[in-house]
């Protein structure tokens, strides 16, 4: 098997990566992640996880590079990580009662052969009902504030969902590994 690379510097990404048992290194790719004007949402996390992967291919020739990115989609508006307490508040407030869309994209890059694959993965989160106060306490217990949506399923986020739909929950956290695992069979790679 060549040697695996990641291109991200998430640790959510890599503890997903962690649980397919292949070894791998990881790296960040320091792209421009600006959404170009009119680009839809799934365009752009398609390009950006495709561009990450390329950032990285000339200093790890022979390699499988995964590189990964992901919006949260509300309505017409594109959610990104929030940072601060105030922006959370203000997403899990727009949130509630409503579902939001994570688009996920994916690219294996193969640097023997220069073939790239690239998909998008939706997964959508259907929210409870909120109210201002429970915001608050989940902000508080969590602080959510690196992650798109402004809240961590895998952990006390999961009690803000009424219910979820997708084929892999993974994309949820920021990697989708059935995908991937397609596209790793696809380039010669055996799991298990």
């Amino acid at each position: 098997m060549p040697p695996l690379l990641l291109a991200s510097s998430s640790p959510y990404r890599r503890e997903l990566l962690g649980r397919l048992r292949l070894p791998f290194t990881w790296n960040s790719p320091d792209i421009d992640e600006s959404r170009a004007p009119g680009e839809h949402p799934g365009d752009l996390v398609q390009r950006l996880a495709r561009e990450k992967a390329q950032a990285l291919a000339a200093a790890h020739p022979g390699h499988l590079i995964i590189g990964s990115d992901q919006v949260a989609v509300l309505g017409d508006e594109v959610l990104g990580k929030p940072h601060t307490f105030e922006r959370a508040h203000a997403q899990l407030l727009a949130a509630s009662g409503n579902s939001v869309t994570f688009l996920t994209g994916l690219a294996l890059l193969d640097t023997r052969t220069g073939h790239c694959q690239v998909d998008c993965i939706p997964f959508t989160v259907h929210f409870r009902t909120l109210d201002s106060a429970q915001i608050t306490r989940y902000l508080e217990a969590e602080q959510p504030y690196d992650c798109a949506g402004s809240f961590k399923a895998e952990g006390l986020g999961i009690s803000l969902f009424r219910s979820t739909e997708g084929s892999d929950a993974n994309s949820l956290i920021g990697l989708p590994l059935i995908r991937l695992v397609d596209m790793l069979h696809a380039s010669g790679v055996q799991i298990p």
